[in-house]
């Protein structure tokens, strides 16, 4: 609240500002705000927050402050405003000051943002000066994450750094009215990156003539790695069986559907029936890849999701995947730049290197990324967004605790699908998607982000919570960092009491936990549960059978071995279990039922996703 005084009288206030305020045209917002209500003061950067300072009538002031909150740009969260009242200094004007480093201050980082409907404008508009241009971007959108290296939020703790502004884009930058008014992204052909084109013929320098010829491959079927905004994309065209089977031979990549991008919404509802929510999702700044139901008749090629009813389509969220959509003239395949259980590529010379063997051709740029991250995934139930794979667009923006941790924290997560999460406060920082660590190089990625995400946001974890399980690598992190004090925590309570936090709820729940595999409190293998839990502990009030999984892990490869250790349950089924077994090797099943009947190797696992897989295997659908 404020203090109420004769509106004709001058007041000033100091203004505190929390949340996702850089990197959002906030500053720019708060000048053009206080510019409208005749107030005089500053704005700046201050580590992770903004600070301003402002003077007026009060009634002008009331108004500010008032706005401030309701009128923020499309992509800030405020997640608080303080005020307090303050001598007024006489300011006439307003002005933003350079940013202030509180280093000992806790700080947020804005996500990538899809390019904005303003810019696609201009991107496609023949008399713009950035017509075609790849790197397109504003105040409302463009990468933010990815290149950050830093906070504060300004050009010269980013990749951008490398790129001296023109003329004409200071000139922009330093216009209150312009939608570039301090945009630390802004560039244009004559100063901002550049885009080149690596084939078999050699290399194409010119922009737009790179742009051809990746588009050129595309269309003679050929597979492209392009750099995008937070890594490379592998791409080939979605409606050729050819191309996509290249793909997937190459990639490693067998079954697991891969995500196609179009350009439009109308382009995306000729391919699949989209709900408003959907549709609302798939425009939205995040631009996630959304798994939505598949129309008959659709062009896209089998094998783009094969024996599924479903797609998962993304609409394009930077200039370069427009212009790419643009020349090529058709839906395109858009998967992760990397081969089958490695991390995506960021950098060029890596790119080359480890997808030398995949890739036709690559489409380049040097607009260098800081933090590696792969498309979000979002389906959803009924009508609320699930997220499934959270990454760019979401990530490393905070999510509200339902309580407050004692002291900071880091959780590090599990060792398949991995990510990591900082927590300080009610705040809780999950790191993007990294992947399996059981993939050297994976982990590599890991290590590096949990370097990046700690200077980045300023939390400096004392207390390290693992799983369970003795051998996740991710666990194996604590001492490494010199943390002695390891907090473990079973991996199906941890499953619930992450829902329970997602909503809210700190009063004791009944929870099902129905999963793949995690390491029991008994010594067995988990995966089938219903506990009975608050969100420090739990009991176990009923679970699946426990069944042999002879090999371990081998058996979520071969479900086959799943359905060999149920038998060895209930051996009259045998008759009704064969499909299970066709192409399996006698001498290899021979050698799995004696693996079971010596009880080597043969964990005791109450798995519901090791039960699934086994029915597949039964009835035909996935050996």
């Amino acid at each position: 609240m404020i203090a109420s005084a004769p509106t004709g009288e001058r007041q000033a206030l100091r203004l505190h500002v929390a949340g996702v305020v850089q990197g959002v045209g906030f500053r720019p917002f708060v000048h053009r705000l206080a510019h409208r209500h005749g107030l005089g003061g500053w704005v700046r950067n201050a580590s992770g927050d903004v600070e301003i300072e402002i003077e007026g009538t009060a009634r002008a002031v009331e108004r500010f402050v008032r706005q401030l909150e309701q009128d923020a740009p499309p992509l800030a969260r405020v997640a608080q405003v303080d005020t307090r009242p303050c001598r007024p200094a006489g300011h006439a004007a307003f002005s933003i000051r350079p940013s202030a480093d509180r280093p000992e201050a806790r700080a947020a980082a804005t996500p990538d943002a899809a390019i904005c409907r303003a810019c696609e404008r201009e991107l496609f508009d023949p008399t713009d000066r950035r017509h075609r241009y790849p790197f397109i971007t504003c105040s409302d959108c463009g990468p933010r994450f990815s290149l950050i290296e830093s906070l504060p939020y300004d050009r010269e703790r980013t990749t951008m750094r490398r790129f001296a502004p023109c003329g004409d884009c200071l000139r922009e930058y330093r216009r209150l009215g312009d939608r570039r008014y301090h945009c630390e992204t802004t560039s244009c052909p004559a100063c901002g990156p550049r885009l080149w084109f690596v084939g078999p013929q050699g290399n194409v320098a010119e922009p737009s003539a790179a742009l051809a010829a990746a588009a050129a491959l595309l269309q003679a079927g050929g597979v492209l790695a392009l750099r995008g905004l937070g890594g490379f994309h592998l791409a080939v065209d979605a409606t050729s069986e050819p191309a996509v089977s290249r793909l997937r031979t190459r990639k490693r990549r067998e079954r697991k559907p891969l995500a196609v991008m179009v350009r439009t919404l109308a382009e995306a509802g000729a391919l699949a029936r989209l709900t408003p929510g959907a549709r609302r999702l798939l425009a939205s700044p995040e631009r996630p890849i959304v798994l939505v139901r598949s129309r008959p008749g659709s062009p896209l090629a089998r094998a783009v999701a094969p024996g599924l009813s479903t797609r998962g389509l993304v609409l394009a969220y930077t200039p370069l995947h427009h212009l790419l959509l643009d020349l090529a003239g058709c839906p395109l395949v858009m998967t992760s730049g990397n081969a089958s259980d490695e991390p995506i590529a960021a950098g060029n010379e890596e790119a080359l290197d480890r997808l030398g063997q995949v890739a036709d051709g690559f489409l380049l740029h040097d607009r260098e990324i800081v933090a590696p991250t792969d498309d979000s995934v979002v389906r959803l139930a009924g009508t609320a967004p699930v997220i499934l794979r959270r990454a760019r667009g979401y990530a490393p923006r905070a999510i509200g605790l339902p309580l407050a941790t004692e002291r900071p924290l880091l959780a590090v997560g599990a060792q398949l699908k991995s990510t990591f999460t900082l927590a300080h406060g009610r705040s809780a920082f999950v790191s993007q998607h990294i992947g399996d660590l059981e993939n050297f190089e994976t982990f590599e990625r890991y290590q590096q982000m949990l370097a990046h995400h700690r200077a980045l946001l300023r939390v400096e974890p004392e207390l390290v919570v693992g799983d369970l399980h003795p051998g996740y690598r991710s666990t194996g992190l604590a001492g490494e960092l010199g943390l002695t004090q390891l907090a473990p925590v079973q991996h199906h309570h941890a499953h619930i009491a992450a829902v329970m936090a997602e909503h809210g709820v700190t009063e004791p729940v009944i929870g099902v936990a129905y999963d793949g595999t995690g390491y029991g409190a008994d010594g067995h293998i988990w995966g089938g549960e219903i506990l009975a839990c608050d969100l420090t502990g739990f009991r176990r009030l009923a679970h699946l059978r426990y069944a042999p999984l002879p090999g371990g892990d081998a058996a979520a490869r071969a479900p086959w071995r799943t359905v060999l250790g149920l038998l060895a349950l209930e051996p009259h089924g045998a008759a009704s279990f064969q499909a299970a077994f066709e192409g399996v090797a006698a001498g290899e099943r021979a050698m799995v039922e004696r693996q079971l009947a010596a009880g080597f190797n043969t964990p005791l696992a109450s798995s519901m996703g090791r039960l699934f897989d086994a029915a597949a295997a039964v009835l035909g659908v996935r050996r």
